[in-house]
């Protein structure tokens, strides 16, 4: 009976052993076969990640980037090649238009832009309006190579009554090159001529002893008016119209007669004349050795610019080497590089 029991036991025992065992395989088997997937499925390269293509993408824009450089070069080099060509047209175009015989001032349309005219050359007869001249700088002048501080002078050219050969109406003309003294001494005299205004005359005293004085007197007085004298002068000048300033010009203070640029209208303004007044330079060279000053343009500056076509071909052959500089070492940059053993 004793031995029956035991062996009753024995059994459950195996059985419950063997079926709580049993179970737990399966669980043990399947956890390490999805991590060794897992695995597997990471280090498997034909497998897109998504924090792998980010880099990737990343690395393409870097190295893009490290290209952008030259391109940006290489653009303004070509850029300065057209640039070249458009300042030969236009030098060549001016060329041809100082080539051309001087018209008279007169035959010129009175309806016509002075922008179509501008660089033809044109004959102006007239009087210059002294009282009326604007200093325009201050500007530098280079002689024997000391460089001195100056003006340009303009004045307007009126017309001179009677005289048909003289223009009909008035135009703004660039005489030339003068230096500081002269507008210093234009100054003092526009101040004295205030002062004399503001101080009070004596003339009604004055006219009071000359009535009495010519009651008494026995001889009649007689008064000529003597009209002003007028240099009729003969200016061979090109039509041009208001400079381009750059950032660093002041702005002009006609206020203060203060003119650091040509701006015809607002000079023509100023000067008391329509602000379609025809502005000219002169060009003409007759200048004597007894009155050296203004000193006119010279007509090959007008053909000039402060960038010349040689200078846009300098500045393209710069930019085009930076261009293939940069760009090279771009390659040797992404260039692989070989593994010495």
């Amino acid at each position: 009976m004793a031995a029956s029991i035991s062996k009753t036991l024995t059994r459950n025992i195996r059985f419950i052993t063997t079926s709580s065992s049993a179970p737990s395989l399966p669980r043990f088997f399947s956890t390490s076969t999805a991590s060794a997937s897992a695995l597997s499925a990471i280090d498997d390269p034909t497998i897109p990640q998504p924090q792998h293509q980010g880099k990737q993408q990343r690395g393409t824009w870097s190295k893009m980037f490290l290209f952008l450089p030259g391109a940006i070069t290489f653009g303004l080099g070509s850029w300065q090649i057209i640039r070249r060509q458009d300042k030969i047209k236009t030098l060549d175009y001016r060329r041809e238009r100082l080539a051309m015989e001087p018209i008279e001032f007169n035959d010129i349309a009175s309806g016509e832009n002075s922008n179509t005219l501008e660089f033809r050359r044109v004959v102006c007869r007239g009087a210059f309006d002294e009282k009326k001249s604007i200093y325009v700088g201050p500007r530098s002048r280079s002689i024997s190579g000391v460089t001195e501080n100056g003006y340009y002078i303009i004045t307007p050219l009126v017309p001179i009554s009677g005289n048909l050969d003289s223009v009909q109406s008035p135009v703004l003309v660039n005489r030339g090159w003068v230096p500081r003294s002269w507008r210093d001494k234009a100054l003092e005299s526009s101040q004295g001529l205030e002062e004399d205004e503001d101080v009070p005359s004596t003339a009604s005293s004055s006219g009071e002893i000359r009535s009495f004085w010519r009651f008494w007197s026995k001889k009649p007085q007689t008064t000529e008016e003597l009209a002003p004298s007028v240099t009729p002068v003969e200016v061979i000048g090109v039509i041009r119209g208001s400079e381009k300033p750059s950032i660093f010009v002041p702005e002009n203070d006609p206020a203060s007669g203060q003119w650091f640029f040509v701006d015809v209208p607002a000079i023509a303004h100023a000067s008391g004349l329509p602000q379609n007044t025809v502005y000219i330079e002169d060009i003409n060279d007759n200048v004597s050795a007894s009155n050296p000053y203004p000193v006119p343009k010279d007509a090959s500056t007008l053909i000039r610019s402060s960038v010349m076509p040689q200078d846009h071909l300098n500045y393209t052959l710069t930019w085009y080497s930076l261009s293939a500089a940069v760009t090279y070492m771009a390659y040797k940059r992404l260039k692989p590089r070989k593994i010495r053993r």
